[in-house]
C-alpha cells in the first residue's frame, strides 16, 4: 500500500499537467477530496492543529499527534497523501525519525521546512528561520532517510522570503534541490514576478501555496501551470468552507430554525462507507 502511494505520486509528478491539491485535515475531508476526483491531497498542519486541538499553527501540535492523524487519513483513501512534517521536530536525527515515521504511516511525501522551532503558519507574522547550515542539515537528513529505506518523497520548504528576502529564499531552494529533495516549495512569494523567478531558477517539481487572503497572489491554475508550478495546494479552502457552513448552521439553530443547506442523510452515509460496510456484513452473516 505504501509503495503504491509513492509510485502514484511519482507518476503524477512525471505528467505534464498541473496537479490541483486541496488539503485535508482528517480522514473525512480526505475522503471527500478523493471522491471529488482529485488525485492528490496534503495533510495541512494549520488545518490539523485547528481541527484536532482547536489551536493555532504555532508549533503546539506534536509529532505523535500529526503522525497519528496522518495514519488515519492515509488509511481512509487510495490517493497519495503528502504530510506536513514541520521542522522535523528536533535535530537531524529527529528529522530522520519523522521521515521514517511518516513513511510507515502511509504518506507518499513529507514536507520539511527551515523555520526555527516552534514554527508557525507561513502566512502569519513573526516567523524566523534557521541558519543555512542547519537548514541544509535538515534536508540532508530527510534525503538520507529516503535513501536508507524510507519509502517516501521529500518536499523541502523555505520560509526565507519573509525574513531574509527573495535572494536568500532562491539560494535555499536551489540548495535543497541540489541535496536531492524531490519537490521544492518556496513559501509566501509576494508577487507573480517572484513566483516566476522561483520557477525559473529552482529545478524539478515545485509547489504553489494558494492561501485565501494570504501573502501570495491567488492565481488561476492555468497561470500557475504557465509559470512553471507542478502542484497547486489549497491548504485552508476546505477548513474555511466547513467552518463557514457550521457557523451558518449554528446561527440557524440558535434562531430556532433548521439549517437548509445540508447533505442528504443517505449521501452522508455513503461518504463514510455504510453501503460497503453493509455488503461486508452480509458476507460474514451467520447462516440460518
Amino acid at each position: 500500500m505504501m509503495t503504491q502511494a509513492v509510485d502514484k505520486l511519482r507518476t503524477l509528478l512525471r505528467q505534464p499537467e498541473l496537479i490541483l491539491m486541496p488539503c485535508c485535515f482528517d480522514a473525512f475531508s480526505a475522503r471527500l477530496i478523493e471522491q471529488a476526483g482529485f488525485p492528490l491531497t496534503f495533510m495541512s498542519g494549520f488545518a490539523v492543529s485547528a481541527a484536532r486541538l482547536g489551536l493555532p499553527d504555532t508549533g503546539l501540535i506534536s509529532y505523535g499527534e500529526m503522525v497519528e492523524q496522518g495514519r488515519n487519513i492515509c488509511q481512509a483513501v487510495t490517493i497519495p497523501v503528502i504530510g506536513d512534517g514541520d521542522t522535523g521536530y528536533g535535530n537531524a536525527l529527529n528529522v530522520k525519525r519523522t521521515v521514517f515515521g511518516y513513511a510507515q504511516a502511509g504518506f507518499a511525501g513529507v514536507m520539511i521546512e527551515d523555520q526555527v522551532a516552534p514554527k508557525r503558519c507561513g502566512h502569519t507574522r513573526g516567523k524566523q528561520i534557521v541558519s543555512r547550515g542547519e537548514a541544509l542539515t535538515r534536508i540532508r537528513a530527510a534525503v538520507d532517510a529516503r535513501e536508507e529505506g524510507a519509502n517516501i518523497l521529500i518536499m523541502a520548504r523555505t520560509d526565507a522570503r519573509a525574513t531574509d528576502g527573495l535572494a536568500e529564499a532562491l539560494w535555499r531552494a536551489q540548495a535543497f534541490a541540489d541535496l536531492g529533495a524531490d519537490i521544492i516549495f518556496l513559501e509566501a512569494p509576494r508577487s507573480e514576478a517572484e513566483m516566476r523567478a522561483f520557477c525559473a531558477q529552482a529545478p524539478g517539481p515545485k509547489m504553489a501555496n494558494m492561501v485565501e487572503q494570504g501573502d501570495t497572489p491567488l492565481l488561476p491554475p492555468a497561470r500557475l501551470a504557465e509559470i512553471g508550478y507542478k502542484i497547486a495546494a489549497y491548504p485552508l479552502t476546505l477548513l474555511s468552507a466547513a467552518a463557514r457552513a457550521m457557523q451558518e448552521a449554528l446561527t440557524s439553530l440558535k434562531a430556532g430554525q433548521h439549517p437548509e443547506r445540508l447533505l442528504e442523510f443517505a449521501t452522508l452515509r455513503e461518504i463514510v462507507g455504510f453501503p460497503a460496510y453493509y455488503e461486508a456484513e452480509q458476507r460474514y452473516a451467520a447462516p440460518d
